[in-house]
């Protein structure tokens, strides 16, 4: 697939069609099940927001692999955005 999006002027499309066949199998599955699949904004900062405070950092680089944020709080990065997207997820219901 990498050599058929280069060479085809495909860019990312190629590569992003699998998630975008992953989420509709998913929203398809869930309302045969009566559930509803919630999407959040693709640009909220999940992984840059603290998960107990709020406070979102500036920088953030791929290899700090553990979440420390001023209020205190240390917590593995991806737990850390996974908390956020929950915590998006909610807002969206209410």
């Amino acid at each position: 697939m990498q050599g058929m999006s280069q060479s085809l002027n495909f860019g990312k499309s190629v590569h992003d069609n699998g998630w975008g066949i992953f989420t509709s199998l998913l929203d398809y599955k869930l309302s045969e099940q009566g559930k509803e699949l919630i999407k959040i904004d693709k640009w909220y900062p999940s992984s840059k927001t603290c998960s107990c405070c709020g406070k979102v950092k500036e920088e953030l680089s791929l290899s700090e692999r553990m979440y420390q944020c001023e209020c205190g709080f240390i917590c593995d990065r991806d737990v850390n955005a996974a908390r956020n997207i929950k915590k998006q997820g909610m807002l969206v219901l209410e």
